[in-house]
């Protein structure tokens, strides 16, 4: 359950109650929460396998959900009775004339509900190689040359294109955008936004929570499987904001993080340090180099 309070000033308040885990956002002083469930956060944007398996965490059956504020009970006020005014005769209304419809006019079909499609971000798919994505970064972006700087993951065996752009979230401030290759395939697996103090000067906690609470919100409308939706659950470093994938098994992850501190009543304070939005293609098989089994 969710409940929520706004105080005097900036400061505006909720919390969420996750099973035995209690979450107090507030957009001026950071997040507060106790002690927390663990689960695996990745902390890197170009990590695709910790991405990955972040996002293929099964769903958490304490989901958070939203409840309105609860109003004070009314107090009754004294009014001396008055005496009900004569009723009027109903005043003639003339019927509405109807018209035939038009030979051959088309009835408007019914609004269909929203079906989410993750094939990548923007113009840059799942499946593109190396130089299919360039010429979507410039399409998007109006990057190329060496604003496109090219980067390998050791580890993951991974290529890997990083550009910056403003605005991407508009109003939300600079990001930094990683496109990242498999290992066998060479072409594009994952996606991965993030905002920070690292891709924007000016980036601010309050603005990291906003925009959170953006995308989360769009994320909400956008048609994912509903068994695999999952909002505002603690993980290390952080709270997993949104999680969800389509019908092919793509997946969409929104990560706040932060730093924490002592707070009263023997609370933690999370205040946000970086956003981290990831779009994958396969979360459960992500196409990064494991070494054989057996092999050690």
């Amino acid at each position: 359950m969710m409940r929520g309070s706004y105080g005097s000033g900036r400061q505006w308040m909720w919390t969420i109650a996750v099973g035995s885990v209690a979450i107090a956002f507030a957009a001026a002083a950071g997040l507060v929460w106790s002690e927390t469930r663990a689960a695996t956060g990745p902390s890197l944007a170009t990590d695709a396998q910790a991405a990955a398996s972040a996002a293929a965490q099964p769903a958490s059956q304490d989901v958070a959900q939203y409840a309105p504020p609860r109003q004070p009970p009314a107090v009754a006020q004294y009014a001396p009775a008055t005496k009900p005014a004569p009723a009027r005769p109903p005043a003639a209304q003339a019927a509405a004339p109807t018209y035939p419809a038009a030979p051959g006019a088309a009835t408007p079909a019914p609004a269909q509900p929203a079906v989410a499609q993750i094939n990548g971000f923007r113009s840059a798919h799942f499946g593109m190689t190396d130089a299919e994505v360039r010429g979507a970064i410039e399409r998007d972006f109006n990057l190329r040359g060496d604003a496109i700087q090219a980067q390998e993951n050791k580890a993951e065996q991974t290529h890997v294109l990083i550009v910056r752009a403003a605005n991407v979230l508009p109003g939300g401030g600079t990001a930094s955008i990683s496109y990242v290759f498999g290992f066998k395939s060479k072409t594009l697996i994952q996606v991965g936004l993030s905002w920070s103090k690292a891709t924007d000067d000016a980036m601010t906690p309050e603005q990291l929570f906003s925009n959170a609470n953006v995308l989360q919100s769009h994320f909400l409308t956008e048609g994912y499987k509903p068994d695999t939706v999952a909002t505002n659950m603690p993980i290390n470093g952080g709270v997993l904001m949104f999680r969800g994938s389509d019908a092919e098994q793509h997946t969409t992850m929104l990560i706040l993080q932060g730093t924490f501190t002592q707070a009263e009543n023997n609370q933690r304070q999370m205040t946000p340090t970086a956003l981290l939005l990831f779009y994958i293609a396969d979360a459960k098989a992500p196409d990064v180099y494991r070494l054989p089994p057996g092999s050690f």
